[in-house]
């Protein structure tokens, strides 16, 4: 028997019922080729036409009809608390994936960042929970780190990283 093949993402909201899941970290979740494996032991291969970002609740369509729902793994992460406003500006200079919710903010482990955001006054919470960040400005998906829609900022910039960054 062939095995099973999707090339097609059911978005969440768009189907419902799954015939089993398969828990993606966040990286894991931006694919376009891949073979996965599903809990109940489905082998199946990903070879969607182009790169997508998964979310929670999305779904693959296999090829034998069978329906994967994505699941974002429990992952490190740091709760982020303080001047919300003015982290969120210093992570997203950073380009920084971050998930926003009403009282606090949520990135990755990151010594680095860790360290930055508690010189800014920040108060840190390590947590392990589904990592699921805001989806880039222009649509569903992610912010492709320094691909801004192929338009020209016209400027070039450092991030802390020790090298100049050019957008134009």
């Amino acid at each position: 028997m062939q095995q099973p093949h999707s090339h097609s993402i059911q978005r969440a909201g768009t189907w419902l019922r799954a015939d089993s899941r398969v828990v993606l970290g966040y990286d894991a979740r931006f694919l376009r080729r891949k073979r996965l494996v599903a809990e109940d032991g489905t082998d199946f291969l990903v070879d969607l036409p182009e790169t997508v970002s998964l979310e929670q609740g999305d779904a693959f369509a296999l090829s034998d009809g069978r329906l994967i729902v994505v699941i974002a793994a429990v992952e490190p992460v740091v709760q982020v608390r303080g001047d919300l406003p003015r982290l969120a500006w210093h992570i997203g200079n950073r380009h920084t994936p971050c998930q926003i919710a009403e009282d606090h903010l949520v990135i990755r482990r990151d010594h680095v960042l860790e360290r930055m955001l508690t010189g800014l006054g920040a108060s840190l919470t390590i947590a392990e929970a589904a990592f699921r960040p805001e989806g880039g400005a222009y649509g569903h998906g992610r912010t492709m780190g320094h691909d801004h829609g192929g338009h020209d900022h016209g400027f070039a910039h450092h991030h802390g990283d020790g090298v100049l960054h050019s957008h134009g």
